[in-house]
């Protein structure tokens, strides 16, 4: 993906990091880590069999779904981006993923495309309503939570697109949602990441803990729907 003029990637002389540079700020991200993300979605349930099931027999609604989810996840990052203009060192990575979301949306529509499928209108999501619903306030406990759901959203994310990936017979759907799995590990990586730059990590992991233990208890009574959540 070509990314902005501001915005570059360099190799550190010792090899195991990687300098994400705009302007004269610099982000720190170990390489190591990434490749430890791709293995691990960090969250405390697994989703229940039967929801590949219920997407499978309503394909074209999941398509449909999905396309609605990248658009919002877009969205979602813009707004962050306009929200906390002086975190500079935030800014470049999430207009990145912001980037990547709107590159899945237009690939998800394509599939719609080819179905002879229309985007539907936005319909309330109760999984991700109640996680935003547990974001706490103050400026800075804001922010925090509101990187660490999304963070908790990509890696549910992933962990459903993989399993699709999994279970789709079509070879082309499936190595979509095959690098779309990948795609999102790496993206609930960064948000945690980011935070890890500005605040303390044990305080940062044990705040990500409690939202996954949340997570965990929002999932189990979702309705079963051929949704992404």
């Amino acid at each position: 993906m070509r990314l902005p003029a501001t915005y570059n990637r360099v190799a550190d002389s010792n090899s195991n990091t990687t300098i994400s540079t705009t302007d004269n700020n610099y982000l720190r991200i170990n390489r190591s880590a990434f490749r430890m993300s791709k293995k691990t979605t960090g969250l405390l349930s697994t989703t229940v069999p039967e929801w590949i099931d219920t997407v499978l027999a309503d394909f074209d609604a999941f398509l449909t779904d999905h396309a609605n989810c990248e658009r919002k996840a877009n969205a979602l990052l813009m707004s962050m981006i306009v929200k906390y203009p002086d975190r500079r060192a935030m800014i470049p990575r999430l207009i990145e993923l912001a980037q990547e979301e709107l590159e899945h949306f237009a690939e998800t529509y394509a599939f719609m495309e080819k179905r002879g499928l229309l985007l539907s209108k936005d319909t309330p999501d109760p999984y991700v309503n109640q996680l935003l619903a547990s974001a706490r306030h103050g400026r800075d406990e804001r922010y925090i939570d509101r990187l660490l759901i999304a963070s908790v959203i990509e890696s549910r994310g992933a962990e459903r697109f993989r399993i699709v990936a999994e279970n789709i017979t079509d070879p082309e759907l499936a190595a979509f949602y095959e690098k779309l799995w990948k795609c999102e590990v790496k993206h609930a990586h960064v948000f945690v990441l980011l935070l890890n730059q500005e605040y303390d990590e044990a305080m940062i992991n044990a705040r990500h803990q409690e939202l996954l233990a949340l997570e965990a208890t929002i999932v189990a009574g979702l309705e079963l729907r051929p949704a992404l959540h």
